[in-house]
């Protein structure tokens, strides 16, 4: 158990292989509830929700046993998106939310999350990871927690969105195709988009433990814009396995990303008042160009470090109610406690709606500057990013880009890469800056 067990979202790893293993879920349980139990409490709640991958099974039994050794009673969800995790945490006055996911990653990869009893998700681990090496007490016989089946968890939740989306709106006449990357919102998502008025037409509702994210949702948009052509829609919503992110797809099948969707929410929001402190958060790898298009509209783009966890505490610290990343995280606190694909989703086609313009119209608000994203991966016990060539190879790159464009070369918390990621109005010149450093760093990682 060497090293640091939580990254920048909770435990993720290969199923069946440290940390992702039952032995290890079954000691994050006991902490957890060791944790959240506190001195002299009493039998408390706590939420389990998952996605579809096949190794939810395994861990949300061995979480479920190691949560009630310590006398906590478990409520277990089944398939829901992250975001009704977060809200059902609260709802149902449980002492701690935990999500079973590894979002955008395939079905090979596996990850933990928690949530407090506010819904948001923990913004500091250590108090549970100190835990898990250490000796945990079992609780008294009399004392061990139980555990059972919601069957109203998904229900709940649909009826929650629904309230999101304005009352005097509806979808009727709407083709809408909604890629669900065969993943926690393969019921919901269509189920919700239907009772307020759309024709439906799903992809990526049909999972079966292996083919969650596959050729499919937000990551992979090939095939929800293909259908969107195919059947003449309106517009294509994609999420990812856990239902936290979304892109957009137009009637012609353009996808638009984060920064778009959170362009256009920013716009309408201002415009109407409800912009908290004028001011949209986002992250350091969102486009130039969407700052530069919140700058002529008097919006402040306030950066944070990469993540939604960072995102989240920016916004809660500053008061703001509108943030994300331009991987399709869109965070809405006037509604949910973390990124909502299908909430973002429905505003789209509520501004879709209101204007009675195409999704073609709205989806893309701003020129992107030319961005190019490099992932390089890299063995255990590696540190590339230290290698004194590399440090070099970086050094001149900024110095080529200064004034011109932005660099940024950071370690992924969630794997072994290096992101690469340059943006600049030259693209010979963005090539050849990413090309070299991608370079440098594969010899120093090999």
């Amino acid at each position: 158990m060497a090293g640091k067990l939580f990254g920048t979202d909770g435990v993720r790893g290969r199923a069946n292989t440290y940390p992702m293993t039952a032995e290890m879920a079954l000691r994050l349980g006991s902490a957890a509830g060791l944790y959240f139990r506190g001195e002299g409490s009493s039998r408390q709640r706590v939420v389990i929700g998952k996605d579809t991958r096949l190794s939810g099974y395994m861990l949300e039994n061995a979480l479920t046993a190691g949560l009630t050794s310590t006398g906590m009673n478990v409520l277990l969800l089944g398939p829901v998106p992250t975001p009704a995790v977060g809200l059902l945490t609260r709802s149902m006055r449980a002492s701690l939310g935990i999500m079973i996911s590894a979002s955008h990653n395939s079905f090979q990869d596996n990850g933990i999350k928690f949530f407090g009893p506010d819904g948001f998700k923990l913004s500091d681990e250590a108090g549970i990871e100190s835990l898990v090496a250490g000796h945990m007490p079992p609780a008294e016989p009399e004392h061990i927690g139980g555990a059972m089946r919601i069957d109203d968890g998904r229900g709940r939740y649909e009826e929650f969105v629904k309230t999101t989306f304005p009352g005097q709106v509806r979808l009727n006449g709407m083709k809408v195709v909604v890629d669900c990357a065969n993943g926690a919102a393969y019921r919901a998502a269509p189920e919700v988009l239907w009772e307020l008025g759309a024709e439906v037409v799903p992809v990526g509702v049909s999972p079966n433990g292996l083919n969650i994210n596959e050729g499919c949702g937000s990551t992979d948009t090939a095939l929800a814009a293909e259908t969107v052509r195919e059947v003449g829609a309106d517009v294509g919503i994609c999420l990812d396995g856990d239902a936290d992110r979304v892109m957009i797809l137009d009637e012609t099948g353009a996808v638009a990303d984060g920064d778009q969707i959170m362009a256009l929410f920013a716009t309408r929001w201002a415009d109407c008042g409800r912009l908290a402190g004028n001011a949209l958060v986002a992250t350091v790898m969102s486009n130039l160009g969407l700052e530069r298009y919140l700058t002529g509209r008097s919006i402040k783009l306030e950066r944070t470090p990469v993540g939604d966890r960072h995102v989240i505490e920016r916004m809660r610290a500053a008061g703001r109610n509108l943030g994300g990343e331009q991987s399709g995280h869109i965070v809405m606190t006037d509604y949910v406690t973390t990124g909502d694909g299908l909430i973002a989703g429905l505003q789209f086609l509520a501004a879709m709606v209101e204007t009675g313009r195409p999704a073609s119209a709205l989806a893309q608000s701003f020129d992107r500057v030319p961005q190019l994203l490099r992932n390089v991966r890299y063995s255990d016990g590696r540190e590339p990013l230290e290698n004194a060539l590399v440090k070099g190879v970086i050094s001149d790159a900024e110095d080529r880009l200064n004034g011109r464009g932005r660099l940024l070369i950071r370690k992924s918390g969630t794997e072994p890469l290096i992101r690469i990621m340059a943006e600049c109005e030259d693209e010979t010149l963005l090539a050849q800056v990413v090309d070299g450093i991608a370079t440098e760093i594969e010899a120093a990682a090999a």
